[in-house]
């Protein structure tokens, strides 16, 4: 599928980004997310770090084809490579992905690429390569990214005014500390464990989502 642009920086609003880590016994990562996007995440990015690359494009595979019955965008953590073998809508990568890479070429003018940046320069850089939006954080301390530096409000929102593109905070977000980010800028929240932690992911999903339009006013 390809998204305008209009429509990525609405799919900002409730980022999932997957974990098996918290995978109960019998549960699989595509049999869980189909709640947390039929409940009301509106962009899906598998990052599996503890797979073999032949796992992690089965599973791949599977959420591209759950994303698009829910025409949900559907990126792939890194690997380049793999989003363009399964046809994914696009690939996230981080700031050393994007050193002597001209990524933007590899994906063509249709395929999403998004980018982590941690400080205006990397957010400008990240947009001077093509990127279609960027990931910040982490906003607050995270268990995925032990050793992540959280970010001041005044920060963000500097990255947030220094770029054209849309913008989503990751890293510790939950329902508890969500409201600490009105008034940042951002499009939208990415989350981990605040869904694939909960008890019941697809619940989680549609508080987050509800919160998240409150929040930001748009979905």
């Amino acid at each position: 599928m390809s998204f305008t642009k209009d429509e990525i920086r609405a799919s900002m609003l409730l980022y999932a980004v997957t974990d098996r880590m918290w995978l109960k016994p019998g549960e699989t990562l595509t049999g869980v997310c189909e709640p947390v996007l039929k409940s009301g995440a509106t962009f899906l990015q598998i990052r599996e770090k503890d797979l073999d690359p032949a796992a992690f494009e089965r599973e791949a595979r599977e959420l591209k084809t759950l994303c698009a019955r829910y025409r949900v965008p559907f990126v792939v953590n890194d690997s380049v490579e793999i989003a363009l073998d399964i046809g994914a809508d696009g690939v996230h990568v981080g700031q050393s992905d994007i050193k002597g890479r001209d990524l933007r070429a590899l994906l063509g003018p249709t395929r999403i690429l998004g980018i982590s940046a941690g400080t205006v320069a990397e957010a400008e850089a990240a947009e001077a390569v093509g990127a279609d939006y960027i990931g910040v954080g982490a906003v607050f301390a995270t268990g995925t990214k032990k050793n992540a530096r959280t970010l001041t409000m005044e920060r963000l929102r500097a990255i947030v005014n220094a770029v054209s593109i849309p913008v989503v905070a990751i890293g510790g977000i939950s329902e508890d500390n969500l409201t600490e980010l009105a008034g940042s800028g951002v499009d939208g929240i990415a989350v981990v464990s605040a869904i694939f932690g909960a008890p019941d992911p697809g619940m989680a999903a549609a508080r987050l989502r509800k919160r998240a339009q409150e929040m930001f006013g748009h979905g």
